[in-house]
Parts: C-alpha cells; structure tokens; sequence
C-alpha cells in the first residue's frame, strides 16, 4: 500500500512540472521589455526606410529593424537587465545615439528619433 501512495504522488509531482515551467516562462515574458518610436527628419516628417540599430550592451549583440511607412519602429522581447542604445541612419544621416537603461522599470519605452546629422 505505501507503494502505492508514493507512485501516486511521484505520478502527480511529475504532472504538475509542466505547469509549473509554463508558469516561469510566462512569468518571464511579463517582464521582457519593448523599445518603440517613430523615426523623423529635422524637419519632423516621418522617415520611412529608415534603418534602425539596437544594441544589447551587455552582449554588444546588435538588432535592426525598418522603419514602416509611418516612420515607425519597434523592438520586442528585450533583456530588462540590459542596457542597449539605439539611433537610426537614412541617406548618409544619423541620429544621436539614444539608451535605454537596466534601471528604467517601464516594460512599453518610446523614443522617437531625429535624423539631422551627417555621420562623421
């Protein structure tokens, strides 16, 4: 008899793990981060085509993304214990380098853009 309580509960325990690491990922995902914003000349006319860079500095991975018709970008699943910077390039032209930093709680960053320098 006792054997057969142990295999129930080993049966039970090995059922609800699944549950249990589905529960983390989401958890997980909950706090990944997304980095949004629309892309501009100097003159704020949205930039489409523009190409936008995003680099994990922890990892110094780097992501691009285009801008849409809108001029708008966007970045999804990110670290929130990184730090990453960004800017975006059109035409020979830049913009300043932007950073979103590990201590920023906000899960939904926007930073809009300006492409105005020539890159030097």
């Amino acid at each position: 008899m006792k054997h057969g309580r142990r295999m129930f509960f080993f049966v039970t325990l090995m059922a609800l793990l699944p549950i249990a690491a589905g529960a983390q990922d989401k958890k997980h995902e909950a706090q990944l981060r997304t980095v949004r914003g629309v892309v501009t000349d100097k003159s704020d006319n949205p930039l489409s085509g523009s190409v936008v860079f995003l680099k994990n500095m922890r990892t110094n991975s780097v992501r691009s993304s285009y801008t849409d018709d809108t001029g708008s970008y966007r970045f999804s699943g990110l670290d929130p214990n990184a730090d990453y910077e960004l800017h975006a390039e059109k035409d020979n032209a830049k913009s300043t380098i932007r950073t979103v930093s590990s201590f920023d709680s906000r899960k939904d960053i926007v930073l809009n853009l300006k492409v105005d320098k020539k890159k030097g």
